[in-house]
């Protein structure tokens, strides 16, 4: 089952360093390029993954195009594409290791979900992080 108390994100987003972004944006009017800003400004390292702008950079760190390009460990991988998009995106971050999957605000795919939590890791649908952080007080990452 997808992570719901607020005692379960409040860990989740306290034990996360590294943070996949797939549907990053560059442009400053999308809710993405948003929540990125605040994802590293709360001490997240950030990864953009986005196809259309690989090799530009976002918030200083370089677009990549997909998951395994990135080639360090990633704790959460945090999608901003629709739900039907997911399953690909969830069997990416199953082989690259990651340890969890947050799908945005209005992206729910139960079968990507229940195929994430059957492989390990923890996953949250139709939730922002940036919400969440604001909202269960989660300390800064040190």
């Amino acid at each position: 089952m997808p992570l719901e108390s607020d005692d379960e994100i409040r860990d989740l987003l306290s034990s996360v360093r590294t943070i996949a972004l797939v549907g990053a944006s560059d442009n400053p009017g999308r809710a993405s390029y948003g929540v990125m800003e605040r994802l590293q400004q709360h001490g997240y390292r950030v990864m953009p993954v986005n196809p259309r702008i690989t090799g530009e950079h976002v918030h200083g760190e370089f677009v990549w195009r997909e998951l395994a390009q990135i080639g360090e460990p990633i704790d959460m991988v945090d999608i901003f594409r629709r739900s039907e998009d997911v399953g690909p995106i969830v069997d990416e971050a199953i082989k690259i290791g990651a340890k969890a999957i947050w799908m945005q605000i209005g992206v729910v795919n139960p079968e990507a979900a229940a195929k994430a939590e059957a492989a390990g890791l923890k996953v949250v649908m139709d939730r922002c992080p940036k919400i969440e952080l604001a909202q269960l007080r989660v300390p800064p990452v040190a």
